[in-house]
């Protein structure tokens, strides 16, 4: 090919391959979605599509493509949401308004044609989900900077959802406007953790003393920078994508790694893939002996199971000061190991949930 004509050509050639093996793929996904109708099982498993990724770039390697797993990710990602689409229309609820990173993280999982139902408060998506109003709810159980959400564990307590996946997703903010210069600027709105979090490039580039008006979302601070052009916005990718606003600066937040964990709800067990995790609730007897949480622990220890994670909640159920744990560990429910520590305990835990384990 000596001319971009013949370059673009070829592109031409190969989207029209493309478009054709990806309708032929939908037709096997719809044969699919009858299958998993009438045996009632569930469409999003996780652990499928973790193998299909791992499958992809293990085969992308051998190939030397030039594709990294982060774009093979991203592109077969929206495929298989479309997928599941095509398979059953599912709605999904998560924390709203939209344009929060709640909803990008859960557009990040179910593409941009699935329904979605923002919900004011994490009890909301809780109830939605419970009273049949959606399949799949996506709420933040902690963040790196701000640490765990009290509030969706204390609802994972005493709720029949249970988490089905996780995602870890890094929180960039962005300066959008529709001012031409800095200098046409006269308000910012943002969020009012936003302001913080974003206090050394406001002072990079003099922003420190134009006025600063906290609102209830980025999301909000989106909709009124969008109405307003002598205004700018503290806010998500997503929102200053959603209301229309252009990004005049990316990734302005102080302290770049921060990251917040979400979770995926719904009603179902996943199959084990072989790199899984699994979050259980420890209500401990009260009991005279010393080092009951210990000697919990150690049951762990002696199985060979690694824990990531323990939070301890008080226990409003209790009289007086109790508390419950939070225990996130590596393995799956079906595991024998696991099993045999759950049989140990069986009226002192709660299983969560099993799911693939996300990346960090």
């Amino acid at each position: 090919m000596d001319s971009l004509e013949a370059c673009r050509d070829a592109i031409d050639a190969i989207d029209t391959e493309l478009l054709a093996l990806i309708n032929e793929r939908m037709a096997v996904v719809e044969r699919v979605g009858e299958i998993k109708n009438k045996s009632g099982a569930p469409i999003y498993r996780p652990e499928r599509e973790k193998a299909i990724l791992q499958r992809l770039e293990t085969l992308n390697a051998e190939q030397h493509g030039l594709l990294n797993a982060g774009a093979i990710e991203a592109i077969f990602l929206e495929i298989f949401a479309v997928a599941r689409n095509l398979e059953l229309p599912e709605r999904i609820v998560y924390l709203g308004p939209e344009g929060t990173f709640t909803h990008q993280a859960a557009e990040s999982r179910f593409g941009a044609m699935s329904e979605y139902l923002p919900m004011s408060t994490i009890a909301g998506v809780f109830k939605a989900l419970e009273s049949g109003r959606a399949k799949f709810g996506v709420v933040p159980i902690e963040s790196r900077q701000d640490g765990a959400v009290g509030e969706t564990l204390d609802l994972l307590a005493t709720s029949p959802m249970k988490i089905v996946a996780e995602l870890y997703m890094p929180i960039h903010m962005t300066f959008s406007t529709k001012a031409a210069h800095l200098d046409g600027i006269k308000r910012i709105y943002s969020k009012d953790k936003g302001f913080g979090q974003c206090r050394n490039f406001l002072n990079e580039h003099g922003l420190l003393n134009v006025q600063q008006i906290p609102v209830e979302s980025t999301a909000k601070a989106a909709i009124l920078a969008s109405e307003d052009p002598e205004a700018a916005a503290i806010c998500s990718h997503i929102a200053a994508k959603l209301y229309g606003v252009p990004m005049m600066f990316e990734n302005i937040e102080d302290v770049h790694d921060n990251t917040t964990r979400f979770i995926i709800l719904s009603d179902f067990k996943n199959a084990p893939s072989g790199q899984d995790k699994t979050s259980i609730l420890a209500k401990l007897k009260k009991t005279t002996r010393a080092g009951v949480l210990v000697h919990f622990l150690h049951d762990f220890d002696k199985a060979k199971i690694n824990l990531s994670k323990i939070e301890s909640r008080p226990a409003k159920s209790q009289e007086g000061f109790g508390y419950w744990f939070f225990i996130d560990f590596y393995g799956h429910i079906d595991d024998k190991n696991v099993q045999k520590i759950l049989k140990k305990h069986t009226d002192e835990v709660t299983w969560l949930g099993s799911y693939v384990e996300g990346e960090q």
